[in-house]
């Protein structure tokens, strides 16, 4: 296989933190690579770094003189100014501005203007090209091609870029984070679309399913190296537990060993210079290595509900439209104690419409909400932390509440509960406007919890969390003594906790699956199949 990429001794810090540090790994012709570590050890800039977007301390990186790279940010900048159609289109491609021309005079343009723009598609041979346009952005649910990009949702304009790199046709693909804001369809064309093509990949996600159907190489970062194991995500957790379990016992045996030779360099320290050189070396060596600390540090979900009565809430007749979208018609919905629902959908069909509608935040057309009185709402929203982000986080939480009361009345300062999600009295002092990604979805999810609630909302909670706190997160959720509504496009997520599925279909329809998400698709497939 002929080697794309070479990264040699890359080493990268920020402030007085090391990222990570001499990290060496090649990209072979055909590889697909997921990368995975916790929040803030620097996976982003890693891939930053290898995308020209962010200078590194030192090392190396080498493409191949001729190889093309395509680039996916988290939060991908367009243009504003321009139309999709522009967009999507290069102006370095070939026949690029020949099809923006014909497409402009098609939905603008004089008869004369429309006739000299087919000759030149013909003469440059574009209309393949265009066909292919066309068809990729009606797969990715982008009908109107000179809608302005300005108006565009954030997955709209992750699903433009998307369709701009599968155009480009590029040898090696970087995605950061590329389910994020997708609908599970979009997800699914995306996976099936790298698992069929040829196109090398590099990826940061956490979608565990993605991560195991598309990667054949897993690389972790952790305590600033990486390990990089050729299999799946199942391949990589498995191989994981080994390796930890190997360090746990190597690290046992050199405590075990550096006590005698502690012993050994103890005694009549007057005769040091008479001990063989070589055995003292190995001692400092051995000190060296007892300091690994192979602890892990997790956020801490130790918060019991408060008391749920067995009136939750009672949907009746609810209807509600904007405009000529209509997203609940006539819906009427008893909900059990302990109900644990997942909600999917495309985008834009009304989903988290109809969770503020549930806490009072967005009013019907018709029809009530009766909800119990014992029901105390904690809403996660996909909007993001309600917090002033000018002010530092032990600041903001301290006016969100002065006094945590949770697991029957035990109390805790904000400052003590805030520790509990990995926020170190520094952390607190940081204003929040900085926190990365990772740090401000760990502060949200605190701020919701501070409450003790019984009935959780949580809308895309999965898009900033690392692998190790959404397991965390699922653990605490299927043990969870109250009622969830969740609405997610992560397909592993749903899998662990759900179970019955709220399926929005648009024009205000939505059907009650019981069962997770894989159940539902394979349910799916069967109707498939015998139509």
């Amino acid at each position: 296989m002929a080697c794309f990429l070479q990264i040699e001794e890359l080493t990268k810090s920020v402030g007085d933190r090391m990222l990570f540090r001499d990290v060496t790994f090649g990209i072979n012709e055909g590889d697909k690579i997921g990368i995975i570590a916790k929040n803030g050890t620097g996976k982003t800039t890693m891939l930053k770094c290898i995308a020209g977007q962010e200078d590194y301390d030192s090392g190396k990186i080498t493409f191949r003189a001729d190889i093309r790279v395509g680039y996916l940010e988290q939060t991908p900048p367009l243009d504003s100014s321009l139309c999709v159609i522009d967009a999507c289109l290069n102006p370095d491609m070939p026949s690029a501005q020949v099809i923006k021309n014909y497409e402009n005079a098609i939905a603008n343009g004089t008869d004369a203007e429309i006739q000299d723009a087919i000759a030149r598609m013909d003469a440059a041979n574009a209309w393949d090209f265009e066909d292919r346009l066309k068809q990729l952005l009606t797969q990715l649910k982008i009908t109107d091609l000179h809608q302005p990009v300005a108006s565009l949702s954030g997955g709209q304009r992750k699903r433009v870029s998307l369709a701009r790199i599968v155009l480009e046709n590029p040898d090696i693909v970087i995605l950061d984070e590329p389910t994020n804001h997708l609908d599970i369809e979009t997800i699914e064309w995306l996976e099936a679309w790298l698992k069929r093509s040829r196109t090398t990949l590099l990826m940061v996600t956490h979608d565990r399913y993605f991560l195991d159907r598309v990667c054949n190489r897993i690389i972790e970062i952790d305590r600033e190296q990486i390990y990089t194991y050729n299999g799946n995500y199942d391949y990589y957790m498995r191989k994981r537990a080994e390796r930890i379990e190997a360090m746990a016992a190597e690290l046992a045996k050199v405590k075990n060993t550096l006590r005698k030779e502690q012993d050994w360099m103890n005694r009549q320290p007057q005769a040091r210079a008479g001990k063989a050189k070589f055995r003292i070396d190995a001692f400092y060596d051995l000190k060296e290595r007892s300091h690994v600390n192979l602890t892990e540090k997790n956020i801490n979900l130790d918060v019991k509900s408060s008391y749920i009565g067995s009136k939750i809430f009672e949907a009746e007749h609810v209807s509600k439209s904007f405009g000529d979208k209509v997203i609940l018609d006539d819906f009427t919905y008893t909900f059990a104690r302990y109900e644990k629902v997942g909600i999917i959908g495309e985008n834009g069909v009304g989903k988290s419409t109809f969770i503020k509608m549930l806490q009072g935040l967005i009013q019907p057309d018709s029809g009530n909400w009766n909800v119990g009185e014992t029901v105390r709402f904690g809403y996660y929203c996909q909007d993001g932390l309600q917090l002033n982000k000018n002010k530092r986080v032990i600041d903001a939480v301290t006016e969100h509440c002065e006094e945590v009361n949770i697991n029957g009345g035990q109390s805790y300062s904000p400052m003590q509960f805030l520790q509990r999600f990995l926020f170190t009295p520094l952390d607190q002092q940081k204003y929040i406007h900085t926190l990365s990604g990772g740090e401000l979805a760990r502060l949200h999810l605190a701020t919701v919890l501070m409450t003790s609630p019984n009935f959780l909302i949580l809308d895309e909670p999965t898009n900033d969390l690392d692998i190790v706190t959404l397991g965390i997160l699922e653990e605490y959720l299927s043990e969870f003594k109250g009622c969830a509504i969740i609405v997610s496009h992560d397909r592993f997520f749903l899998d662990s906790i759900v179970d019955h599925i709220f399926v929005f279909e648009g024009n205000g329809v939505i059907k009650d699956f019981p069962g997770n998400y894989s159940e539902y698709r394979e349910y799916i497939k069967n109707v498939r199949s015998e139509a």
